[in-house]
């Protein structure tokens, strides 16, 4: 009997992969990793739900501490990235850096290879002609790999928050709710008893609770006896200042809503200049763009982009995607060239990469 080691978050989708995995004929342990300090009553709902779960399945479950690396790897990234006038996607990190490395160190050292997550989307073997970085066909034999592709019901997909997943951890990964419905998946859990059913969707960020972002930000800042980010000025694309700002961390691209500028009209927020402390303030069309850059790269269903190549590609996790031509303009960046202007292209955030359901790979914006 295979043995697979199942991140559990106390939530319904996390608990149904484990019920189906068990029915599978896997011998299922469930693990929920702590990332929020002893005593935090979100944290403990989290783990009495798993717990519940686990006893409800009668499968074996475990609490492992990993409050340093989610404290290095996501949240003194997420701090300075706002700092920095940029404004991440906290779960792309997260997945590869904390959540994969951590299961797959503790399902090795229980005696598996295999980990399993509650995620929405569809792990996929393919094969790709080997070619080298230049364009030259190196041989014509093919090359395995692992990609991911978008949920059956992709209402729910969530490939792009997992598209910074490494070869080694997609090739020891099962999602087996891929190819169900949300509505799907609470039938089941209704249907075979699981505690959480009913439980509703988690609609924030995981370590920030009550989604006031830019207020975790300065309690981070001043418990490392850094200074929080000043007040400074709003302005127009040319320069004229429009009022006072309460500090960039409380902004993002795209944003309408508590700016506290009577302008007479709806203005969002279409700039964060650090560099100036400076907020830039505009009309919606302002926002419209046709290109972007992106580092921090990481192939998936490709090995590499020896020449431009077409796809579609998502700036944020709601977006529905856009036509792009993609191309290389170093060893570790991308240029997009959109058919069709694309609003609110945010710095910080991932862009992904497809070509019909599958993900080809991903980077960040710049």
């Amino acid at each position: 009997m295979k043995k697979v080691v199942v991140g559990m978050s106390g939530g319904v989708d996390s608990s149904v992969a484990a019920f189906l995995l068990k029915k599978q004929g896997y011998e299922v342990k469930g693990v929920t990793m702590q990332t929020w300090e002893d005593g935090e009553p979100h944290g403990l709902a989290i783990i009495n739900d798993a717990k519940k779960v686990a006893k409800a399945l009668n499968i074996s479950h475990d609490v492992i501490d990993y409050k340093d690396i989610f404290a290095k790897e996501v949240v003194d990234y997420f701090v300075s990235e706002y700092i920095y006038g940029r404004t991440p996607n906290p779960c792309t990190v997260c997945n590869r850096k904390v959540k994969w490395e951590s299961l797959l160190k503790y399902a090795s050292e229980v005696g598996s290879d295999l980990v399993a997550t509650g995620h929405y989307a569809i792990v996929s073997r393919i094969t790709t002609k080997k070619r080298e970085i230049n364009s030259v066909e190196a041989d014509s034999m093919d090359s395995e790999r692992f990609t991911l592709k978008k949920s059956a019901k992709s209402l729910k997909d969530q490939t792009y928050v997992l598209y910074n997943l490494s070869q080694e951890q997609l090739s020891k990964t099962l999602m087996p709710i891929g190819k169900y419905s949300k509505d799907e998946v609470r039938q089941i859990a209704v249907r075979e008893n699981i505690p959480v059913a009913d439980k509703p969707d988690s609609q924030e960020i995981c370590f920030i609770p009550d989604n006031d972002y830019a207020g975790f930000i300065e309690r981070i800042l001043v418990s490392s006896n850094l200074d929080i980010p000043k007040t400074g000025n709003f302005v127009t694309k040319d320069g004229k200042i429009l009022g006072a700002h309460k500090g960039i961390t409380h902004y993002t691209i795209g944003q309408r809503r508590g700016l506290g500028l009577a302008m007479g009209h709806h203005v969002f927020v279409t700039e964060i200049r650090p560099e100036t402390n400076e907020v830039v303030v505009g009309e919606s069309e302002d926002l419209f763009k046709t290109e972007l850059k992106c580092n921090q790269l990481n192939f998936m269903g490709i090995t590499d982009l020896p020449s431009p190549r077409k796809v579609t590609a998502k700036v944020r996790y709601a977006h529905q995607g856009e036509t792009t031509t993609i191309k290389m303009i170093d060893n570790d960046k991308i240029h997009c060239t959109f058919e069709t202007p694309v609003r609110a292209i945010t710095p910080g955030q991932a862009v992904v990469f497809y070509e019909g359901d599958f993900v080809l790979g991903g980077g960040i914006i710049q």
